[in-house]
């Protein structure tokens, strides 16, 4: 039976409203579902000796409150959004160091902090606030790191970091002013929700490190028999900090490899003339492994046969020389007395004092039963091998500190002091090479062919402050240990790579970096209002639509209370 052209015209009407009112479901979701997406960086995750620490979870799933939460508030269900520019001790030491319970923690880190922020502190920051902000981060990375927390010493979870922006910014506002009418983001009030789609941190097996040596052979004179005697010039190119995707160490140890580099050039220059190669085999090390007990330096020592580390007269080992202003200092192991370090002393000391600056002498013990290594010399001192750390730090930091962590960034280095830091590397060595001691001689003269280059310095700072370095992360064949390796063939000679395997008391965990989502979440009595309106619209929608195509009596019918059975029967 054809259709009349009313019922035709009925279910087309039919059929458009279906159609608007997807539309206003689709609308009504894109209203309330609004997300915006930021890179966030997590909290490492390792165990020490077995004992946990950092953060243990990844995955994040909570509403978001400020600083600003009410003070009884449960934020066992809660993610908080924190500028570093707002964290007070307070809080810290009363919900991180305590160890009260959270949902989770983003803590809102400015620009400057940013690793493509090359040089500069931003507009809106004088050197006084950059400070401040520097000291309260330093002191959060260290609580959250090591945590000598007095209940545990991890957290049960998420942290992370992320940076300001724009969008973010916006964000942080909005949840303020929610934060300020008493009613903190719930499923029932609405607000902002903050979800992060991770999978279980698994450890890191095997993780690898990779040592990097190359060679410059001195010249031996005509019946010269003997073995020639050997100086190293060593830096460790690994960092260790609160977030491993974040850990560039500018200045420890970027300013170390850039000032190794750095020398390693100025020598092949001298050593590519057999007319001013010296009587001496310069030993370049790039090592992994730094922050845990310099434990590639160990392994890379370890590989040396016998004659090789009884050829080395001394080895120099550089740390952190890339933010100091008047003074540097030398540590050592041996006695001040001995002949080689008596000798280091003289070099260095002497032309420090020709370009304006002092060095001092710090002796320091060690024990052999310790298994903390505080100094990459102490490596090369358990195997009875004379050595020396340069280094603008007059004391050795603790285990895991000043390893190029958030603080650590490219604003806060001087590339002149790198500069100065190689001048007196390079003269100092050329000293006792070519036994001009005592005498005012300076082979790398400023304006020379053989001057330190600046642009070198800069370019190669600028590379190391946007590498993050965390050995457990950086695999065998990752393009930075390709870029260094590369970068000393071209100075030197025999560059060869020492794989091994990280071992000691350290285990690590995956999971640095990943994406949050922020939804911007209706309340319930939005959803109530809602489901209101659209349910009155489908009555609507069916009445008239029964009543066009049956009549009104038909709907009124519906309505009608149904016959009851005995009436029926009568």
């Amino acid at each position: 039976m054809a259709m009349t052209p009313r019922k035709t015209r009925n279910r087309e009407m039919l059929f458009d409203s279906v159609i608007a009112l997807v539309f206003i479901l689709v609308a009504c979701v894109d209203l309330c579902d609004g997300a915006t997406v930021v890179d966030v960086y997590r909290l490492i995750q390792y165990d020490m000796s077995g004992v946990p620490f950092g953060s243990r979870l990844a995955s994040l799933n909570h509403h978001a409150a400020s600083l600003h939460f009410s003070p009884h508030a449960d934020l066992s269900r809660t993610v908080l959004l924190i500028p570093l520019r707002e964290l007070n001790m307070s809080f810290v030491q009363e919900y991180i160091a305590a160890s009260k319970p959270l949902g989770g923690l983003i803590l809102l880190l400015p620009q400057m902090f940013s690793v493509e922020n090359k040089g500069g502190v931003g507009s809106n920051h004088d050197d006084g606030s950059k400070e401040l902000l520097k000291n309260v981060l330093d002191e959060v990375e260290q609580i959250l790191i090591h945590t000598n927390l007095p209940d545990a010493s991890f957290l049960q979870y998420p942290v992370y970091f992320a940076f300001e922006d724009e969008n973010i910014d916006t964000v942080l506002l909005d949840i303020k002013k929610n934060d300020a009418t008493g009613q903190p983001a719930t499923a029932t009030t609405g607000g902002y929700k903050f979800v992060v789609s991770a999978t279980e941190p698994k450890k890191v097996g095997s993780p690898p490190i990779t040592n990097i040596q190359g060679w410059l052979a001195g010249l031996k004179t005509d019946g010269d028999s003997h073995q020639l005697p050997t100086i190293a010039i060593v830096a460790s190119y690994d960092t260790f900090g609160a977030a491993p995707a974040l850990s560039v160490g500018s200045d420890s140890n970027g300013s170390g490899i850039v000032a190794l580099l750095e020398v390693a050039r100025l020598f092949s220059l001298l050593y590519s003339n057999p007319k001013t190669r010296g009587q001496y085999n310069l030993l370049f090390g790039l090592t992994s492994g730094g922050p845990y007990n310099y434990n590639g330096t160990r392994k890379w020592l370890q590989s040396f046969d016998q004659r090789l580390r009884e050829s080395i007269d001394y080895a120099i080992c550089l740390d952190s020389i890339g933010s100091w202003e008047n003074e540097l200092w030398i540590h050592v192991s041996k006695p001040p007395e001995n002949a080689f370090i008596k000798q280091i002393m003289e070099d260095f000391s002497s032309v420090a004092e020709e370009l304006g600056f002092q060095v001092n002498l710090k002796h320091k013990k060690i024990n052999i039963s310790n298994p903390r290594v505080a100094w990459e010399h102490e490596q090369f001192s358990r195997l009875r091998v004379t050595a020396a750390t340069l280094s603008e730090l007059s004391t050795p930091p603790e285990l895991l500190e000043r390893t190029g962590g958030l603080v650590d960034g490219r604003q806060f280095v001087n590339e002149a002091a790198i500069v100065r830091s190689v001048k007196l590397i390079a003269e100092s060595l050329a000293k006792h090479i070519y036994g001009h001691q005592g005498k005012n001689v300076q082979i790398f003269a400023d304006n020379s062919n053989l001057a330190v280059n600046p642009s070198y310095v800069r370019s190669w700072l600028d590379v190391l402050s946007r590498t993050p370095r965390v050995a457990p992360f950086l695999s065998k064949d990752d393009p930075f240990v390709t870029a260094l390796k590369k970068e000393l063939e071209d100075h030197t000679d025999e560059v060869n790579l020492q794989r091994e395997v990280l071992d000691g008391m350290f285990t690590f965990y995956d999971s640095t970096t990943a994406k949050l989502n922020i939804y911007q979440v209706a309340s319930v009595t939005f959803d109530l209002l809602l489901l209101l309106v659209l349910g009155s619209y489908l009555i609507v929608l069916f009445s008239f639509l029964v009543i066009t195509t049956r009549g009104l009596d038909d709907l009124i019918s519906l309505f009608r209370r149904p016959p009851s059975r005995k009436v029926k029967t009568a």
